[in-house]
């Protein structure tokens, strides 16, 4: 393998040791300073170039792994405000709310990359429209009575909450005191344990699939899942790195070719027709059209203190998420605890993500749990690869024929890829808790946190009885009420009392 050498390091080249070898461990000395000179790193190293061949693939997998759940939350929240009216005008807003939502993702992930003055904590997230609000949507929507008003009461809420954040960001230094290992390794480990009900929704076909559960569902699944361990581990170098792209796309072969074998549809008890939740939906991406101009402010903001109040509850609480997220990456894919500065700047390109977001029609804008998974798993932090991914996602907001191959990918196929790499954040959160000595106060910590706070938010029916700003706040996941009782019990028990020094057998 080539080594670059630098004045501190070497560093490997991809692919380079095989070369190595055949010239019997001599090095020429101009392919040493041509590779120098090109400044080529790992893809384990966050900063530094690497080769194209390396960087698309490895930033495609990224996309692969947030594209749905990128969409989603618009989805949801723009079928639940046109049930209260104005159908039509969300039926004409929709397809550009999606394509924006794309390109706000791949803008701001990039400002999260490589920062803009205090803007971004140069870690290596990819940001994505935020699931967390569904529910505090939801509730707005019921408040405001539905149609394009409540839509745009909910813009509105996500300008002023995406500054609330940003502030809560400048300010976080003093605050990072509620923060200690114990309390973030707490909070990445109830991401992980949120999103593994999702994963495994996604392996059996998609929870809403009339065919969820069956057994093609399961096997697709299951061998994108066997594809990925093999390439992760039984190879070497970028096939490895690459190995959740790889079985995405072969999930795509296999899906391909099973019509051949299989029939596409199947029926209902009542008799219906359906397709089956494998199949890959070709007109939909040949009807999509080759580019279209992003559309600005294609709702109008309303500013309603009915939806302010508690849209800025959530967003501290999503503030505390990318604090977990932030120290899942950094531990998980670099192996050391996240900076004050990493963890200020990426909650303020949260906020002011979320702002710019709204401005597009777009809900906010905030750190992927889900490509934490993909960080932890593969080790891939370099940012020129993520970088890559990033301008793929503005290329899908500029090019909805694009944006529609991703779009059609079956449930199964992200499945077996998600269990795997939501699997991978509780290990993170798991060695965040241990970076520190595990003692009984610690161990208090993380138990009555996962216990109480993650099974009450799991176990929603718990809170009926408590006031509806309560329910949204707590009950939305297992994260919110887990990170509560966490930096809670932090503040309140009494720190460990030092050990003694063991004095020494001659005194």
């Amino acid at each position: 393998m080539f080594f670059v050498l630098r004045q501190d390091s070497a560093i490997f080249l991809p692919g380079a040791q095989n070369q190595y070898r055949k010239k019997g461990g001599k090095y020429m000395k101009e392919e040493i300073q041509n590779k120098a000179s090109q400044g080529y790193v790992t893809p384990y190293e966050f900063k530094g170039k690497l080769p194209w061949r390396q960087a698309v693939p490895l930033g495609l997998q990224h996309v692969l792994a947030m594209f749905v759940g990128n969409l989603t939350p618009i989805l949801i929240i723009t079928s639940a405000c046109a049930a209260g009216g104005g159908a039509e005008e969300f039926a004409q807003i929709q397809v550009a709310l999606l394509q924006n939502a794309m390109l706000v993702a791949g803008i701001v992930t990039l400002v999260q990359l490589f920062s803009v003055g205090p803007i971004g904590g140069q870690v290596p997230i990819i940001m994505g429209t935020s699931s967390g609000f569904i529910g505090v949507f939801q509730s707005v929507n019921t408040i405001m009575g539905g149609g394009i008003l409540s839509y745009g009461a909910i813009m509105g809420a996500s300008i002023v909450g995406g500054l609330f954040e940003t502030v809560l960001g400048a300010f976080l230094k003093p605050l990072r005191r509620f923060f200690p290992a114990v309390v973030t390794g707490t909070v990445v480990m109830s991401i992980g344990l949120s999103l593994i009900s999702v994963g495994v929704g996604s392996f059996g076909g998609g929870t809403s699939a009339k065919d969820y559960g069956s057994l093609e569902n399961l096997l697709i699944a299951l061998v994108v899942m066997v594809i990925i361990l093999i390439f992760k581990h039984g190879t070497k170098g970028l096939a490895s790195s690459s190995c959740i792209l790889i079985g995405i796309v072969c999930g795509y072969i296999i899906c391909a070719i099973l019509p051949l074998f299989l029939s596409t549809t199947g029926v209902t008890a009542d008799g219906v027709e359906y397709t089956k939740a494998w199949v890959l939906n070709w007109d939909k991406v040949a009807q999509a059209s080759w580019f279209a101009v992003p559309q600005l402010m294609p709702v109008k903001p309303v500013f309603d203190l009915r939806a302010i109040l508690p849209v800025g509850v959530m967003f501290i609480v999503t503030a505390v998420e990318t604090v977990g997220d932030i120290s899942g990456v950094t531990e998980g894919g670099m192996g050391r605890e996240a900076t004050d500065k990493e963890l200020s700047g990426g909650i303020i390109c949260d906020g002011l993500g979320s702002t710019f977001a709204a401005f597009f029609g777009v809900l906010p804008n905030t750190s992927f749990s889900q490509n934490v998974g993909l960080v932890t798993m593969t080790k891939i932090v370099n940012r020129t690869a993520l970088a890559f991914g990033a301008v793929f996602l503005v290329l899908c907001g500029l090019l909805p024929k694009l944006a529609a191959l991703v779009s059609i990918m079956p449930q199964s196929v992200l499945g077996g890829a998600a269990v795997i790499m939501f699997s991978s954040i509780v290990m993170s959160g798991i060695q965040l808790i241990t970076s520190e000595k595990l003692t009984p106060r610690n161990m208090t910590i993380v138990s009555v946190a996962l216990g109480l706070g993650y099974g009450m938010g799991s176990n929603t029916a718990v809170l009926a009885g408590l006031p509806q700003l309560v329910q949204l706040v707590f009950g939305g996941s297992g994260i919110v009420p887990a990170a509560f009782v966490a930096i809670l019990l932090n503040v309140l028990m009494p720190k460990d009392e030092p050990v003694p020094a063991v004095e020494s057998a001659e005194k």
